[in-house]
């Protein structure tokens, strides 16, 4: 994409004067302005633009844009008002406003949006309304951009430069002028922040501020996704300075201040690469037959204090950001992967929460506060699940014990109506440079339901106490709503094609129902597919003050007390438990609430970033394998194509309708389908079909698929 000239500054020609002139009467919209007090507000000197602005003002009269008070002066006509709301912006520069404050998203002409970008808080003003169309208004503010800063790739003339962004939401290429390039050269990757941005121009002006690299370099496409997001890929040296100021020393006065588990048996149980472990679980018979189980978490909040500059970063980042190849902590690596990490052997420092449970997994007392761990053991998934599996090894009596607990707990949670959702999860191995080898798939047994039911039941417990014990605290809580009708609607339909129905009108029965579902896609070729779509049926979980209960686990009340080292709001909740175990008062509900909103925020773009590093790999692994033949299934649907998951490897392409040449495909959204016009030839969402590798470009992160034997070319 070649760029021979700056961008030019457009004349004012009488559409864009009007949008101007709606503009500036916007800010006042009740009050009538004559031709002089606009020309005023729009300082417009010169006779021929004057005359232009008489004819402008006019025409607006004319098709209803303004009315006439009195004798020469205007006022917008009643157009229904102001909203508010977010911009979705289209790769074709026209978008549409999500706003809370009306029924349909208002349509916005890209000559309308005046510099509005993806993602931005808008103001927009209403346009009269024409009975059977969808609403259309004008971005008249910009209340909050969601981000001023892309990541793209560097085209460079000898008089300019421009970055082409590698978003597919910023249809606009950033003007760079050679003096503000950081050094950056053709074809590198490099992030740019936006510095001016004048309505009149097509493309706004910006500078480097990062340059990432050449493209194609593991580093520079990790760090590339990350600033795409918006994510950090380093923490800045006075931030690594202060975590090497917090003193690692235990002392006397901490230990007396906690209750002592170190002569407990403790052990943790992670994955084989985990580097930071922030919980750890002890067991012990008590004289009256039952059973202690503590779930220690380590106390994060005892070393990141309030204001201090590590707090505000923890805070900002939310959450960490683990990528395929590399884990972006929320907190320097002193304090994730030493200080905090409850290492075994070592001395530790934890916030807990401790059960008394009978033979049938009955919590009998609990408690919860600050404690003093030594971890005994440091296991990996694959190494408890061969001491369940065998009944020998370390510890097999803590861990056979918590072990069967931990299904008691398990069967209880289903039976009370809590979904039971375990997708695989994709892994690759990698070469030194980061190259993918191969892909693999992590399985989840049972050690993992062992350390899942008791964060679940330490999550549970702690929001049931102080949601219910101690009402009307300010608390944040994880909170799942039902699922949408119309979408449950739409799964339903879909899975009767494959003989499986369900009843989506019983919201309370749906649960096991979906449960039962998934055990009978269970090894089926349709399995990944029907999940998929089932866990896009549901609502996304949240963080908020407002608690109203975990749908999918089936608990009134559940919050996240479990990872403080990697999510911020269980440092929230550290801190909130702690001031209530005091008796301290309620905190301020509207601070808490705007600090779950963010981290909400923040952890779907990280999931973003997640699925981005990993869609990257996939297409880097198939970059080898063109004209090769894989068996896929139909994942999905669309007007410009179908979407095929290769179902050896989970690496999604598309077949384009346009290669589709032997028919006129139309697209049929009700039944999930492309549908030949005069073959009648259906390609339908869950169809397996053959597909061959035609591209991976990295640069999209994208595979384009053909069906394999066709004739198609390139």
């Amino acid at each position: 994409m070649s760029r021979k000239k700056p961008p030019e500054k457009s004349g004012i020609d009488q559409k864009k004067l009007i949008e101007l002139i709606v503009k500036a009467m916007a800010k006042n919209p009740r009050q009538p302005l004559n031709y002089k007090q606009i020309a005023a507000k729009l300082k417009i000197t010169e006779k021929e633009e004057k005359r232009a602005l008489s004819e402008a003002l006019l025409r607006m009269k004319k098709d209803g844009t303004a009315d006439e008070r009195g004798h020469g002066k205007y006022v917008l006509k009643a157009v229904g008002g102001y909203v508010t709301g977010t911009i979705d912006l289209t790769k074709f520069g026209y978008a549409f406003v999500i706003t809370d404050e009306m029924e349909d998203d208002v349509f916005i002409a890209a000559r309308n949006l005046n510099t509005a970008l993806h993602g931005d808080q808008v103001k927009v003003l209403l346009y009269a309304r024409h009975k059977g169309k969808r609403p259309e208004g004008e971005v008249v503010e910009i209340i909050n951009r969601s981000r001023a800063t892309f990541v793209g790739s560097i085209e460079l003339t000898k008089q300019f430069a421009f970055l082409i962004p590698d978003n597919k939401n910023m249809p606009f290429d950033l003007f760079i002028p050679l003096a503000k390039l950081n050094g950056a050269k053709q074809g590198q990757k490099a992030v740019a922040r936006i510095v001016e941005w004048d309505q009149r121009s097509r493309n706004p002006v910006g500078e480097i501020i990062e340059v990432l690299g050449n493209p194609g370099e593991n580093d520079t496409e990790m760090h590339a996704i990350l600033a795409e997001f918006g994510l950090p890929n380093r923490f800045d040296p006075e931030i690594e300075a202060a975590a090497e100021k917090i003193p690692a020393e235990i002392t006397a006065e901490d230990i007396s201040a906690r209750r002592d588990f170190r002569e407990i048996p403790t052990f943790t149980i992670d994955p084989e690469d985990a580097k930071d472990f922030d919980d750890a679980l002890s067991m012990r018979k008590l004289p009256n037959g039952n059973i202690e189980v503590g779930v220690h978490i380590a106390d994060v909040t005892h070393y990141v204090r309030q204001g201090s500059p590590i707090e505000k970063v923890a805070q900002e980042r939310a959450t960490s950001v683990y990528l395929v190849d590399r884990t972006i902590p929320m907190l320097p690596e002193r304090l994730s992967n030493h200080i905090c990490s409850l290492n075994p052997s070592e001395d530790k420092l934890t916030y807990s929460a401790v059960f008394e449970m009978d033979a049938k997994a009955n919590v009998v007392n609990e408690w919860f506060g600050r404690t003093v761990i030594s971890s005994d053991m440091r296991f990996s998934y694959g190494e408890a699940q061969k001491v369940i599996d065998t009944g020998e090894g370390d510890m097999k009596e803590q861990i056979l014990t918590l072990h069967n607990l931990a299904q008691l707990l398990r069967s209880k949670r289903f039976a009370s109506g809590s979904f039971a959702f375990e997708r695989l999860e994709v892994k690759f191995n990698l070469s030194e440079k980061g190259v993918p080898l191969g892909i693999l798939f992590r399985e989840f047994g049972t050690s993992n339901q062992l350390i899942e039911e008791f964060m679940l039941l330490a999550n549970k417990r702690v929001a049931e106490y102080v949601g219910r014990k101690l009402k009307g605290k300010t608390f944040v809580y994880r909170i799942h709503d039902k699922p949408d009708p119309e979408k449950l609607s739409s799964f339903s339909y879909f899975i009767k094609r494959f003989g499986y129905e369900i009843d989506t009108a019983n919201v309370k029965g749906l649960p096991a129902a979906m449960n039962k579902l998934m055990e009978e896609v269970s090894g089926k070729k349709e399995q990944n597919i029907v999940e998929t779509l089932a866990l896009r049926s549901m609502a996304k979980a949240v963080y908020s003050t407002d608690n109203i209960g975990h749908y999918g686990l089936a608990f009134g009340h559940y919050t996240h007390f479990t990872s403080p080292i990697r999510r911020y709001p269980d440092m929230m909740v550290h801190r909130l438990l702690t001031k209530y175990l005091e008796g301290q008062p309620a905190r301020d509900k509207d601070k808490y609430e705007k600090m779950c909103e963010h981290s909400s925020k923040m952890e779907r773009l990280a999931t973003d970033a997640e699925r981005a590093s990993i869609k990257y790999k996939q297409v880097e692994f198939m970059s080898d394998k063109i004209g090769k033949v894989y068996e896929g299934v139909i994942s999905g649907v669309t007007e410009w194509g179908i979407y095929v998951e290769i179902i050896e490897n989970q690496c999604e392409g598309m077949v384009a309708i346009r290669e589709l040449q032997d028919d006129y495909f139309e697209y049929d959204e009700e039944n999930y389908c492309i549908r030949g016009r005069q073959s009648g030839k259906v390609y339908m969402l869950g169809d397996k079909i053959s597909v061959e590798v035609v591209k991976a470009d990295l640069q999209k992160r994208q595979l384009d698929y053909r069906l394999a034997g066709s004739t198609e070319k390139e």
